[in-house]
This record gives C-alpha cells, sequence and structure tokens, in this order.
C-alpha cells in the first residue's frame, strides 16, 4: 500500500501528516446552532474562524498575503526539537497523537486482556515499543536469524529469493514489489514492481557535487560504519565505503522524481515470461514466486530501463558486497526499535543531519506512531466514536456536493475547451466516489498476533500479515470499501483508478474545518481541500484518467495541447518561485500539487458565492465575505520549517512548501485582485494575460 502512494498513483493534500481536534468545546458549540434556529440567530452564534493574532498589519496583503496572514505567527514561533516543521497540519498532528495515545494508554491499563484481541493486540504492541530495557538487553539479537540467512545465501540466484523475502518482512530491497489497481483495466488487481534500494532521499544525493551533498555522502559513510560497529559487524569503514558505492550504482538506473510521477511513462504492462528479456540475470522465476506473484501472467514494470539497468549492477558486483548492503538493509530498516544506541545513531544522520531535527520525538510519540502504522483502523474506530460527530460527516457531505456542482459549471463554462471533451469531464466528476471520516468495512486484525515482548518480532509480522492482506487482492473483486489513510490521519487523497477522493476524520478540524464557523472560512479552508483533491482528478496526470479509473485519453487533441499550455505556464510560474537564494521550487514535480491547489481555491470559491444563493455575505470581525474566505485558505498553510528539512522537501516533495501554495495560487485567482485591490507594482500582481485559469 504504500508502494501506490510512493509510486504517486494516489495524490494527498500534503505528505506525512495525521491528526484531529475535535473537544467538548466544540460539541458545545454544535449544540447551540441547532437546525431549527432561523437565519439570524445561527448567524449570530457563528465566528469568523479567523485568528487574528496570526496577522502581521506591516505586511502589505498585495505583496505577501501568506506573511500578512501568518507573518507574526512566522516571527514569534519557536520549532520545538523534536520536530522539523510546525504549523497548522502539525498542530493537528500532534493533537491526533495526544488523542490516540488517550486511547492507547487507557486500554493498556485494563488488565486481563483476551489474548487474540484486539485490546490485547494494541497493548501489548505499546508496550514492547515502549520497553527500551529489553531492547538495550537483546541488542542485535532480535535480527540474528535474519543476518544468518544473508550469510549463508551462495549465489545470486538465492540473492534475489532474499530480495523478495526482505520486502516481506519489511526491510529494503532493489525491486519494489506492489500490488494496486491495473491502471488501464480498473476491474482487476495487478502486480507491480517500482524502483527501489536507496538510503538517500533521492538520486541527486549520490551525484550532486555541490558542498551540501558531498557533505551528506560523507557522513552517510561514516553513519553506516558508525552502525555497523555499534552492531559488532565485521570491516565497518570498507563496509560503507562499499555500501554507498552500490548504492550509488543503483541510484545511476533510478528515473529522477519528475520522470517517476508520469502516469503513462509509469505503466509498462510485460508478460511475466518475457522479464527474462527484459532482465536475464534476475531469476523471476524464483524471485515471484517468493513474493507471491508467480501465478500472474503479466505484470506493470513501473520504470523498465531501472530494471535493464539493475541487471547489469546485480550482475557485475560482487556476491560479498551485495550480502553487505542486504546486511545494512536490515539493520537500518530495524534501527529504531532495536537498541537504544543503534536508535540514537539512526536518529543522528536521517533526523538530524539530513532534516535538522535537533532532539528526538518523546518515545511515546513514536509508540503511537507505530501502532497507528501497525493497528491504525483498530485505534480508529475507537477515535471517530470520540472525536468525529455525525453532524460534522453531514455538513462535510453539503460541501462535497456544493463543490462537485460548482465544478460542473466552471467546465461549462472554460472557454478554452470544447463541448466533446466537456462531456467526458463531466461525467468523471459525477462518478467522484467521496469518501468521509471513516471507513464502512474496518480491518480484521484477527491473524496477525502481536506479543508484548517481542517488538521485532511484531514488527515482521505485521508486514507480513499486510503484505498476505495485499496478496489476496489478487483475482478477487475491487475493493472500493478499502482506505489508504486511518481515521486519526490529517491529510486527504485522490486516487485515480478508483475515481475516489477521500477525507479522513482527523482533518475535519479547524482551521480546515470549523463547525462554530461562518461557511466563508470553511469554504476557503475544507473547501479548498476538497477542490484540491476533486482538482487532482483533473492534473496533469489525473486527466488521462477517466471516470471507471482507466488510464484512457479522453480528450481532442487541440483541447489536450490547450490544457498542455496552461500547464506549462504554470509550471513556469513556480520555477520563479525561491525558496532559498540557491534553491527554487521545481515547477514540473509540483505541477500536480499546484493545479490542485489553483483548482481547489478557485472552485471553492465558487461555491461559496453559489452558497449565498445570491444575498450578501455578512460583515463579521470587519471582515467581508470574500476577505474571510482568502484568510481561511491561508491559515491552513501556515507552517514553518528547518532549513535542512525544506531542502529535502524541494528535492523530492510534489507539494510546493507552504508559502508559494498560497500565493502561487491566489496570483492568478482575478476575485482575489478585487477584494486586496491588487495593482501592477505590487509583489503578486501578475498581468491578466498571463494568469492560469484551468479549471
Amino acid at each position: 500500500m504504500k508502494k501506490v502512494l510512493v509510486g504517486g498513483l494516489c495524490a494527498s493534500l500534503i505528505v506525512g501528516l495525521s491528526a484531529c481536534n475535535s473537544d467538548n468545546t466544540e460539541a458545545k458549540n454544535q449544540q447551540e446552532v441547532k437546525p431549527t434556529a432561523t437565519a439570524e440567530a445561527v448567524q449570530q452564534a457563528l465566528t469568523s474562524g479567523i485568528d487574528f493574532a496570526n496577522f502581521d498589519k506591516s505586511v502589505r496583503p498585495q505583496d505577501d498575503f501568506y506573511s500578512y496572514v501568518n507573518g507574526t505567527w512566522i516571527k514569534n514561533t519557536e520549532i520545538p526539537g523534536d520536530r522539523t516543521g510546525i504549523g497548522a497540519f502539525y498542530d493537528l498532528r500532534e493533537k491526533s497523537r495526544d488523542d490516540v495515545r488517550a486511547i492507547i494508554e487507557e486500554v493498556a491499563a485494563t488488565p486481563n486482556l483476551a489474548m487474540g484481541s484486539d485490546e490485547q493486540k494494541v497493548a501489548d504492541l505499546y508496550r514492547s515499543f515502549m520497553d527500551t530495557d529489553t531492547l538495550n538487553k537483546l541488542g542485535v539479537t532480535p535480527i540474528q536469524g535474519e543476518l544468518e540467512k544473508i550469510t549463508a545465501i551462495k549465489s545470486k540466484d538465492e540473492l534475489v529469493e532474499y530480495f523478495a523475502h526482505s520486502q516481506i518482512i519489511g526491510s529494503g530491497t532493489p525491486l519494489g514489489f506492489y500490488i494496486d489497481v491495473d491502471a488501464k483495466d480498473s476491474s482487476r488487481y495487478a502486480t507491480h514492481i517500482w524502483q527501489s534500494g536507496l538510503s538517500l532521499p533521492e538520486k541527486d544525493y549520490y551525484f550532486n557535487e555541490a558542498e551540501r551533498f558531498v557533505k551528506i555522502r560523507k557522513a552517510f559513510v561514516a553513519h553506516i560504519e558508525k552502525m555497523f560497529t555499534l552492531a559488532g559487524f565485521e570491516a565497518p569503514q570498507k563496509s560503507a565505503e562499499q555500501i554507498l558505492a552500490l548504492e550509488t550504482a543503483i541510484a545511476s538506473r533510478h528515473w529522477d522524481v519528475v520522470e517517476t510521477r508520469d502516469s503513462t511513462k509509469t505503466y509498462n504492462l510485460y508478460q511475466t515470461k518475457d522479464l527474462a528479456k527484459l532482465a536475464p540475470d534476475i531469476n523471476w522465476n524464483s524471485y515471484l514466486k517468493v513474493v507471491g506473484g508467480d501465478k500472474q501472467s503479466d505484470i506493470i514494470i513501473n520504470q523498465p530501463s531501472f530494471i535493464e539497468g539493475f541487471n547489469e549492477v546485480l550482475k557485475t558486483q560482487d556476491l560479498s558486497v551485495w550480502k553487505t548492503y542486504m546486511k545494512w538493509n536490515l539493520l537500518t530498516h530495524f534501527a529504531s526499535v532495536l537498541s537504544t544506541d543503534l536508535d540514537n545513531e539512526n536518529f543522528e544522520f536521517f533526523a538530524k543531519t539530513l532534516n535538522g531535527q535537533s532532539e528526538p520525538e518523546p518515545r511515546w510519540k513514536r509508540g503511537v506512531s507505530t501502532v497507528n502504522s501497525v493497528l491504525g483502523e483498530v485505534v480508529g474506530k475507537v477515535y471517530v466514536k470520540r472525536h468525529f460527530s455525525p453532524e460534522a460527516k453531514q455538513r462535510m457531505q453539503t460541501l462535497v456536493e456544493n463543490l462537485r456542482e460548482a465544478y460542473g459549471d466552471s467546465i461549462d463554462e472554460l472557454s478554452w475547451m470544447g463541448d466533446e471533451t466537456k462531456v467526458a469531464a463531466k461525467d468523471k466528476l459525477a462518478k467522484f466516489m467521496p469518501k468521509i471520516g471513516y471507513p464502512d468495512r474496518w480491518q480484521d486484525y484477527s491473524a496477525l498476533t502481536i506479543k508484548g515482548d517481542d517488538l521485532i518480532g511484531n514488527e515482521i509480522r505485521a508486514s507480513e500479515f499486510e503484505h498476505q492482506l495485499q496478496l489476496e487482492k489478487l483475482g478477487s473483486p475491487i475493493r472500493k470499501w478499502e482506505w489508504l489513510m486511518t481515521p486519526q490521519t490529517v491529510n486527504a487523497y485522490y486516487n485515480p483508478t478508483m475515481n475516489e477522493i477521500v477525507f479522513p476524520a482527523a482533518i475535519l478540524q479547524p482551521p480546515f474545518f470549523n463547525m462554530a464557523a461562518d461557511d466563508a472560512v470553511n469554504y476557503g479552508g475544507i473547501g479548498a481541500v476538497i477542490g484540491h483533491e476533486m482538482g487532482h482528478g483533473f492534473d496533469d496526470q489525473g486527466a488521462k484518467f477517466d471516470g471507471e479509473g482507466n488510464l484512457r485519453d479522453w480528450w481532442t487533441e487541440q483541447d489536450l495541447k490547450a490544457f498542455s499550455a496552461k500547464t506549462k505556464a504554470l509550471v513556469d510560474q513556480y520555477n520563479g518561485y525561491y525558496v532559498f537564494d540557491d534553491l527554487h521550487v521545481n515547477g514540473e514535480l509540483t505541477l500536480g500539487e499546484n493545479i490542485g491547489d489553483l483548482s481547489g481555491v478557485t472552485i471553492a470559491y465558487k461555491a461559496y458565492q453559489k452558497s449565498l444563493n445570491g444575498k450578501p455575505a455578512p460583515v463579521i470581525d470587519g471582515l467581508t465575505g470574500d476577505q474571510r474566505f482568502f484568510i481561511g485558505f491561508t491559515q491552513i498553510w501556515r507552517a514553518k520549517m528547518k532549513e535542512e528539512s525544506m531542502r529535502n522537501r524541494v528535492a523530492t516533495d510534489p507539494h510546493s512548501p507552504a508559502k508559494f501554495r498560497d500565493i502561487g495560487a491566489l496570483s492568478n485567482m482575478p476575485e482575489f485582485y478585487s477584494t486586496y485591490d491588487v495593482k501592477l507594482g505590487d509583489a503578486m500582481y501578475i498581468e491578466p494575460e498571463k494568469r492560469v485559469k484551468i479549471w
């Protein structure tokens, strides 16, 4: 499932964030706004939903609306030592983790839990993670059996078999096998292989000669040497140098981050019997048998040239070096659940050196994340009961349908799109499947064994359990009910092969969604999020899929040419945004998300205007409805990040940095210009003929 997300088949609102923000105060506010109240009474009970303390009035909104709305907060807020960033998403993530911790610790404090029950599994998984005394006594003993398997490998064929086994247990491998809907036949599941095998964030980290990257590579070698020393492995220095050299060879065959987000290029259907022609030195029969894909007549290879290149790396590198590399993969993937010294050294490089995090998170936070990862829907059931009301789901459903209607109106009004393509676009829009809050069916964890004194065993069994769940999809009906995120996740996503837009419960909280606030700020917040996910259905990649979720060209040649010209203009716009003096946004990498942001706020504004039914919006806290809408949009992007982490994000993340997600979209909206009187000479001004309007 993770490979689906990594592979770009699902577009999410923001990477790697999860949380919630519901409490008794909100419940009281919901009770005050009763359905039977008059419109005037309801309006009096609602607030603007704007946090004025964050504003920096020394900044002109026409020059930098993001800093105008969030500037004082940015100036006065320090990033905690155990984080690399802070902001609206991050705050909700912390609140969600607090809420989930309360659930977990309540369960863990319950005596005599029945073995095999969901409650026992939650309690014992958390206990096993928190028991550092046992982990320190064990050292690397929990992975000793796997180390011996690697040592015993006698041939390249056995090595390839171990690649498959390594993935199943949750360790690293150069070949990322996964199962997902066939992008050209959305009625079936297919097996896929995605390029993998690197420890550093992206291939450029192995080749860029800028001082920062040279230092990172030097620190990486020192880190491997230290890890091997702590683990008691032989020849730490030589091994570290060999691993960097091997990973560099693998990286030389990788596609870059822009190529890997191309849905057309990454769809390459092969007959499994023909894989030997693509890569003759990979024992495909053994690999597929171990990984569970041997019964399939075909397989989708996402990056064929990587497989060809990897074949050469496999053939030319000594078996002894490969075995050292696989021991490294085992050690680094399980380092955070081994002894404290290995855990700390793992933190020093991956969190501190790469991302600027000055101190580790408290152990309990990481324990909660582990439970969320392994048993997320068990905890999610309780989370939803405590923190997500039926009223919130109902209001969200209304917002989604309002946005859908507004999107349809916008398609009708497009001057650059012909009638034939408009019909296909509206057909796809009508077939969007919204999922709100939580799944209708919950995952059954009865086949998963969790023990209170076996953390590594729990991790491995959980990975094997998840792998088996994925294998069971092959030959089965499409699981329309399945979610790729837990309810306690602060995020949202669009899945093109399902044509679904998904909004977990935890994002439906202020500042995104405020039951006590006027519609303007909610349309600017969660409305723009809804529009963003709908927009992914029509971004440069999502627009390649039809309403049934199939990768199919439904455009006329003329309309596709016009669409491509508009997306090119957006690429150029974002390439011009500098994060640091020496680093600008990658407009190609972030194109899909930038289209989502622009479409989202544009359609949300249209939906807000329709919701007024021709009546003027009320003035609340001295702000017009349009002002509250644009402020509502801008305050959801409030964020601050460590420089090291930001540089990594710009290199690898398909989302633009928060500031540019805001001002990049607003700079293209005529309604923003009229609301804040933006004119020639203002920093956010773009000449009318150069403003991008796609949807």
